[in-house]
């Protein structure tokens, strides 16, 4: 029997001839084959052979770095909008660091309000906590979303944040 460990979708380590019984039950229950198809010592002859057991070394080696998720810019679709966009998983996962990107891109952005389809905004990741708090306490006392004058708020926020 073999040790040799393959790594299944669910990141759950089988062995080599449980991670076979585990495809064929899942090809028998999605109706990919039938049971009737092949007698059973015909299936497993025709089943791949483990893979060798890999060298100690190999095992040693360090995990590779997961890749980050976090975007860097972000291509604005019709729709969208500053709070929106931030409050996306993959750009800050909280709405009201809107104001980070705003800053970011002023030579984009004339009115927080409007923003669109098309523009590729910078997504920062590089804000010390102060501009972040900064942000936030922004975001939160601003006033409600209006197209028209830019807010006297952001004009402030801006200018002070700089």
């Amino acid at each position: 029997m073999s040790h040799v460990a393959d790594k299944t979708t669910s990141g759950k380590l089988v062995s080599g001839l449980k991670l076979s019984a585990i495809l064929v039950a899942a090809a028998l229950a999605t109706g990919c084959i039938s049971a009737k198809s092949k007698p059973a010592e015909e299936a497993q002859a025709a089943a791949p052979a483990p893979a060798p057991a890999a060298p100690a070394v190999a095992a040693a080696a360090p995990a590779a770095e997961p890749e980050s998720t976090e975007l860097t810019s972000w291509t604005v679709a019709k729709g969208e909008h500053l709070w929106g966009i931030s409050g996306e998983e993959e750009v800050y996962n909280i709405p009201e660091k809107w104001p980070l990107i705003y800053k970011a891109n002023l030579d984009q952005i004339k009115d927080a309000d409007l923003i669109y389809p098309g523009q590729v905004l910078v997504i920062p990741r590089d804000s010390s906590q102060a501009d972040i708090d900064g942000a936030i306490k922004h975001a939160k006392t601003r006033g409600a979303w209006s197209v028209g004058p830019i807010e006297d708020s952001d004009v402030a926020y801006i200018k002070n944040s700089s």
